[in-house]
């Protein structure tokens, strides 16, 4: 079909999450949320990507509303905390530190269980949407980090393996080698402004 390709590529944008900044003519669009919905409403991806029904859509917004301060928020602190903070200091992160970080993530993993994916099988009910991709992209930060927290959540476990076979396995993987490799970075391959920055953010935490 003709809009295949379009929905292809931007399958690959919204899995990386790799593009802070859109340029479309002359309209600039910035935030990946507001990325992610501008392209599924331009490209008229099919419709369980963002719901025409108004209460599936307000699901997803409801989600993507509340994942900033929440998963994305924990789950990239053990994330950074966890393997840039000690590339940048030359320290490892305290045990201490890290199991707090931890306990703060998995209060917000219960949250989602329970609040957003309850027992349906995806966050917007019989469809993956984008919310789920977006849950899901953030949730491979922290088990890029070491910490593999759909081990012991037999019900995130079984989402994520409707995700990533709704998506398509390949591409998911593909999409996250970046994320599983960063324990191999060195403060070397970082521009030294960037590292001075992410520093600062870091350890005023």
């Amino acid at each position: 079909s003709s809009g295949q390709h379009k929905t292809e590529e931007f399958r690959k944008v919204n899995v990386l999450m790799k593009v802070p900044a859109l340029r479309d003519g002359s309209f600039t669009l910035a935030e990946s949320i507001a990325i992610l919905l501008y392209l599924a409403q331009k490209f008229k991806t099919p419709d369980h990507w963002y719901p025409s029904d108004l209460q599936k859509r307000a699901r997803v917004d409801e989600y993507l509303s509340w994942q900033h301060a929440n998963i994305r928020a924990k789950g990239s602190k053990v994330f950074l905390s966890k393997v840039l903070l000690p590339i940048l200091t030359g320290q490892p992160l305290s045990a201490e530190k890290l199991e707090f970080l931890i306990e703060d993530l998995n209060v917000v993993l219960k949250q989602f269980e329970e609040k957003f994916l309850q027992d349906k099988p995806f966050i917007a009910g019989s469809e993956v949407s984008l919310a789920d991709l977006v849950a899901l992209v953030e949730l491979m930060q922290p088990v890029g980090a070491g910490y593999n927290l759909f081990e012991e959540r037999p019900k995130l476990a079984e989402w994520r393996r409707r995700v990533e076979e709704a998506v398509g396995k390949e591409l998911f993987q593909e999409a996250h080698e970046g994320i599983m490799n960063i324990k191999n970075l060195t403060a070397d391959q970082f521009a030294p402004e960037l590292l001075e920055s992410f520093k600062q953010q870091l350890l005023k935490q």
